[in-house]
């Protein structure tokens, strides 16, 4: 098939190399000319494990092609596919100027029948908008259809070419058709394409990760009552995790959630309720709870230095709001090591791939070291805020010797607190029961 993908971020530069390895042709499109130009040399903008592979694959095979040129890609395809940006305003709601300028370039630039699909996370009414900005600029018929994506971060490439499920929105028989033929080729070991109307798709995207978001934030909440109680979040996950009803995802209590996908559809399926004049309670409590978890992390620390930390060094290990990405937005460590800098404490600061991103943010506010253990070279305290595989089992006799304070602070709950101890650190983790050495 031939299919145009507007937009090379994460999910377009992943669906366009994706669709490319079952034989399709992909124009991936966009208005930044260096990063085609470095895309057609295969130089990636992000970091995602295998996408590097699977594009310089499609760019050998001639499969996966780059342009500036909208028109042409439209015209070269039958299905377009919308994946631009669409960050939150400062009321939640989500900013869908690119999406409608992109939706009128489409209309300006048909030349028969096209099936114009949002990939991108929009709120619901979004394809109606996209229709009408569409036809505003031509007499051709299109189709526009929804298909959100539901990519895990660091490992988008499995997710895509196995997914557990395709979710396709349209009112048009020839569009699914057209994206039932496309996908097939993924699902054919039973996985569901499940075909619904555009509204409920669009409201399926949001509703998928506002759940997985508060069940993230529920069992962070239920960490603070596990330190209130003297119970432990972690046999209490155990407890629970076994119930197939509530499974074992997305139930560890950390520093709390961030990236591109979980803030921002929390906030716009909340602004969209009050849209309809709805208050949803229960998300808005995710939200809330999340911001409040961030900080959480911080309290530890304030508390075991009785409220004073001028002076102190801190090593972060940890920077991406999860591990297997460069992602850094929403993510806890920026409201971590803010609250320390503000404190009057120091920052010394690992990742293993988020560390031009973080430079970015933080400038020469922080020191950023080459590893994790030149990190705590002259820290008084570690402590531990994404849980990247590197981390799990650090050597804690020499992390014993290289802290002044000998202190750790394990925000992901990954650290055997016995080991640390019998190592001579004091261990604080996230809802745990202090264990005895």
């Amino acid at each position: 098939m031939r299919i145009a993908i507007v937009g090379t971020g994460y999910v377009g530069l992943v669906a366009g190399a994706c669709f490319a390895t079952t034989g399709n042709t992909i124009h991936c499109v966009d208005i930044d000319e260096k990063k085609i130009e470095d895309l057609k040399q295969g130089i990636i903008p992000i970091y995602e494990p295998g996408l590097e592979d699977i594009v310089e694959d499609g760019i050998k095979k001639e499969r996966l092609l780059f342009t500036t040129d909208l028109a042409e890609a439209v015209r070269k395809s039958d299905l377009i596919f919308i994946a631009v940006g669409t960050p939150p305003n400062e009321d939640g709601s989500a900013d869908l100027q690119h999406v409608l300028a992109v939706a009128e370039g489409i209309g300006k630039s048909m030349d028969g029948f096209k099936v114009v699909v949002d990939k991108s996370t929009v709120p619901v009414g979004t394809a109606q908008k996209v229709k009408e900005a569409i036809l505003k600029h031509t007499d051709h018929e299109v189709a526009v259809a929804s298909n959100p994506e539901f990519l895990k971060e660091g490992d988008a490439i499995n997710d895509f070419l196995k997914p557990d499920r395709v979710v396709l929105g349209s009112d048009d028989e020839r569009a699914k058709e057209m994206l039932d033929r496309l996908y097939r080729p993924f699902v054919r070991t039973g996985s569901p394409i499940i075909h619904m109307d555009v509204v409920s798709a669009e409201l399926t995207k949001y509703a998928a990760n506002a759940f997985l978001a508060t069940k993230i934030s529920f069992m962070n909440e239920l960490s603070r009552l596990c330190e209130r109680v003297g119970a432990d979040i972690e046999n209490v996950r155990f407890g629970i995790s076994t119930d197939q009803r509530i499974g074992k995802h997305f139930l560890f209590a950390g520093a709390g959630y961030g990236g591109s996908c979980f803030p921002k559809d929390v906030k716009a399926i909340i602004r969209t309720a009050n849209e309809y004049g709805m208050d949803l309670k229960i998300i808005n409590s995710t939200e809330v709870v999340n911001e409040e978890q961030k900080s959480v992390l911080v309290d530890k620390i304030v508390k075991h230095y009785d409220g004073n930390l001028q002076g102190k060094v801190f090593a972060i290990w940890g920077l991406s709001f999860k591990p297997r990405t460069d992602d850094m937005r929403e993510a806890p460590a920026i409201v971590i090591i803010n609250s320390l800098l503000e404190a009057g404490a120091s920052v010394r600061a690992f990742d293993p791939e988020a560390m031009d991103v973080s430079k970015g943010i933080f400038g020469d506010s922080i020191t950023f070291c080459d590893s994790e253990y030149e990190a705590c070279e002259g820290a008084d305290a570690l402590a531990l805020v994404t849980e990247w595989q590197d981390f799990r089992t650090p050597d804690f006799d020499k992390l014993a010797t290289m802290l002044s304070d000998k202190v750790l602070f394990d925000g992901r709950n990954i650290w055997n607190q016995k080991y640390a101890r019998t190592a001579g650190l004091a261990y604080y983790g996230i809802g745990r029961r202090v264990e005895e050495n």
